[in-house]
């Protein structure tokens, strides 16, 4: 199986992060996958954001301190500039401005119903979808209203993993995860390999720099997210000659 290489919230890198710009950054770079997230308005429209404020990505003091964006309308949220003349996208966006695979990170369980009826309009979109988050709570809940959209749990490390009552296969199991999403810490190439035997794909995350990347190499991994998508192609392409 090939290494991926996974855009993180597009190629952040060289574009404002989860923007239209950032997405077609990706896709020119060549991703094989790209990581977004999604959250929904308090009128119902879902759209693509990492934080739970503006306040972080506003290029203007007029798009700070306007509070949580789930208590906010899509025509406010949409109207703040989020770097070089950026605007949020809604999520049919983001799927009409791609071709790759799209791991779609969940960040607000109220979004998830919203998911449901989104995907039963665009099936051509769920097809190239994978859903991850974090929570446990927000996996198990699209394994149950979207269970024909794959999932992957994300842990900051192994141990988390681990150390979830039952231990990783009962997390697994409880959020239907066909892949593992983990960070670096306490993940070894035993630990891949066996999930590897298992039958589940390990991505590990993030890559910032070249030795990053040899590390995952070295633990056998099957790809890895990076705001800079362009140079991990390139660390990757020099570390396989």
């Amino acid at each position: 199986m090939a290494f991926a290489i996974v855009g993180h919230r597009g190629a952040m890198a060289e574009a404002p992060e989860n923007t239209i710009a950032s997405y077609r950054v990706a896709e020119e770079i060549g991703v094989d996958e790209l990581e977004t997230d999604v959250r929904i308005s308090s009128d119902g429209q879902l759209f693509m954001l990492h934080d739970a404020t503006l306040d972080r990505v506003a290029a203007e003091p007029a798009g700070k301190g306007l509070g949580p964006v789930a208590e906010l309308t899509w025509s406010a949220i949409s109207a703040v500039d989020v770097g070089e003349g950026e605007r949020v996208p809604t999520l049919e966006q983001m799927y009409q401005a791609t071709t790759r695979l799209i791991q779609l990170e969940i960040k607000d369980l109220a979004a998830i119903d919203g998911l449901a009826g989104f995907f039963a309009r665009h099936p051509g979109y769920a097809e190239r979808t994978i859903l991850t988050g974090f929570s446990v709570e927000a996996m198990a809940a699209v394994a149950e209203k979207l269970p024909q959209i794959p999932r992957g749990i994300i842990v900051s490390q192994w141990s988390h993993a681990e150390s979830h009552p039952g231990g990783y296969r009962k997390l697994i199991e409880e959020t239907g995860s066909c892949r593992i999403h983990s960070g670096a810490e306490a993940l070894t190439a035993e630990v891949v390999q066996q999930l590897h035997d298992e039958g589940f794909p390990v991505h590990g995350w993030p890559t910032r720099d070249e030795d990053d990347l040899r590390r995952w190499l070295k633990l056998g991994v099957d790809g890895t997210t990076s705001d800079d998508p362009r140079t991990a192609r390139r660390w990757l392409a020099e570390a396989v000659r």
